[in-house]
């Protein structure tokens, strides 16, 4: 407009000061946010706060964001989960603790951008365990609610503790035991994947006493083991010395059944939570042991302080088995262990798809908070099974609303392997109870567009199919996808996800 005779105004942005020309390029070129997670489990419950940095990777403006730096801003007393009865937790109690938390990190619920609530453990089952949850939830900022059911938590572990990491940085096989009150969780961990994961009634809590060894609580597992001890446990009555050492001692033992052979024993296949892992060959296929949850504190020698049940004496038989391993490099320590579960709160990436998305209904976009399912589809094997693999880890049977599935495609990808693929999903979605919700897809190749019109045009599904290319999306994330954009249709998607720790382990 210079070369015109009129008179002309410059954009407002050549006045602005140093401040806001700041606040701009961090907009557009990083993100900072505020983070909390809550852990509210069988045996303890805690906070932990945290200040995440977010940068844009490349050099162009498409390139995704990534976690580059995560600051710890204030970790929560541990505080013993109080209950009402044998089966009510006391929410009160648990609600006045978190608004403490919050008080002395400096914070309120409006300065959370992100994070997690998880209810873990023998907790989950509880009466009011889901209104907890989902009170929460409300109360504590804009975050993710997830009640981790006993898989669920086994790979929140198994991410929060570094086993993950290590496993993916040294290319390494990994066992990561995670040992809480009610249960052990169990993550099979090979070069950087959670591949299969398990829990057993063994913990430190199954039995809780007072100062004055009167127990306090008996969960249904600790029974059944002090029966088998030849020991009658009540409420009210006091529990000896021998008894405390005679229960830890006998659930070490199988616990390390499970670990060096898989549950073999009657007994053992009847504490399984879950079901066992499936070809497992015991130590031998083992690199790396790592510990963690509150009783890894035990196992470490980190604490030997007794918080009314058997913890010490559970941590210290485990050593005694480990000291006996023929391998004495096997063990490592976690980065996290009594909040391996909790360690991160949130972290979000944007990204966009590429341009071969498919959208057979646009109008069935935006969609908010989708599960992410991932499953690894490996040339040969079936995907039906793949697909029940990955949907185990989170505690489904079968697949349902709510969720996107994430799929890596291994091999040489042309029709008839995309073909086989669609026909896969095709009957995961047939075996579904919910036949109408639509079907979300995110794939990192260039095959969705394919694959969805394999799967609504040939193979006439009845759902509506959104498939998009060029996602990272992993275990622990949750979705968004919008609308599409411009001429080319590409799709926002921003992902949500459990953050943790990503060094390597000592």
């Amino acid at each position: 407009m210079h070369d015109l005779d009129n008179d002309h105004d410059h954009p407002d942005f050549l006045e602005i000061g140093p401040d806001a020309i700041v606040e701009d390029i961090e907009g557009l070129e990083m993100f900072t946010l505020k983070s909390v997670g809550i852990d509210i489990g069988s045996s303890t419950s805690h906070l932990v706060f945290s200040h995440i940095t977010l940068r844009r990777e490349g050099a162009s403006l498409s390139g995704q964001f990534k976690v580059t730096e995560r600051k710890v801003l204030y970790r929560s007393k541990i505080m013993l989960t109080p209950y009402l009865s044998g089966t009510l937790i006391d929410t009160d109690n648990v609600k006045r603790f978190i608004e403490q938390a919050y008080k002395d990190a400096g914070l309120t619920p409006e300065d959370v951008d992100t994070g997690a609530v998880i209810i873990t453990g023998e907790a989950l089952k509880k009466e009011n365990a889901q209104p907890i949850v989902e009170f929460f939830a409300k109360y504590s900022g804009k975050f993710i609610c997830a009640a981790a059911g006993h898989n669920h938590e086994a790979l929140l572990a198994a991410y929060g503790c570094g086993s993950v990491d290590l496993s993916k940085s040294e290319h390494k096989r990994v066992l990561n035991v995670d040992m809480g009150g009610g249960t052990t969780k169990f993550s099979l961990i090979e070069n950087g994947v959670v591949t299969q994961t398990a829990a057993i009634n063994v913990g430190a809590r199954l039995i809780a006493f007072d100062d004055s060894n009167v127990v306090t609580r008996v969960e249904d597992a600790g029974r059944t083991l002090m029966d088998k001890l030849g020991y009658t446990i009540d409420l009210g009555k006091k529990i000896s010395k021998k008894q405390k050492e005679d229960f830890a001692a006998f659930m070490a033992k199988i616990l390390f059944e499970v670990i060096e052979q898989g549950p073999s024993s009657s007994l053992a296949r009847q504490l399984m939570v879950t079901e066992p892992f499936t070809n497992y060959q015991g130590l031998n296929q083992i690199d790396y042991l790592v510990f963690s949850g509150g009783v890894s504190e035990h196992v470490y020698d980190r604490d030997r302080t007794a918080y009314g049940d058997v913890g010490p004496l559970l941590g210290k038989n485990v050593r005694a088995y480990l000291e006996r391993l023929p391998r004495k490099n096997t063990l490592r320590e976690p980065l996290e262990g009594i909040r391996a579960t909790v360690i991160g709160a949130g972290e979000y990436t944007i990204q966009a798809s590429g341009n071969t998305s498919y959208i057979s209904n646009p109008e069935v976009l935006p969609i908010f908070g989708l599960k992410v399912i991932r499953a690894s589809l490996k040339s040969g094997e079936s995907v039906v099974e793949a697909l029940k693999r990955s949907l185990a880890k989170f505690d489904l049977n079968s697949f349902t609303s709510g969720l996107a599935l994430s799929l890596s495609l291994d091999g040489q990808l042309n029709y008839q392997s995309i073909r086989k693929v669609a026909e896969g999903i095709a009957e995961m979605c047939a075996n579904s109870e919910d036949r109408r919700g639509p079907l979300y897809l995110a794939l990192d190749l260039d095959v969705a567009k394919s694959l969805g019109g394999i799967l609504k045009e040939e193979l006439k599904l009845e759902r509506e199919v959104i498939a998009v290319d060029g996602i990272e999306v992993g275990d622990l994330d949750y979705i968004d996808i919008g609308e599409p954009m411009g001429i080319t249709e590409v799709i926002p998607v921003t992902v949500k996800s459990l953050m943790f720790p990503g060094t390597k382990l000592s």
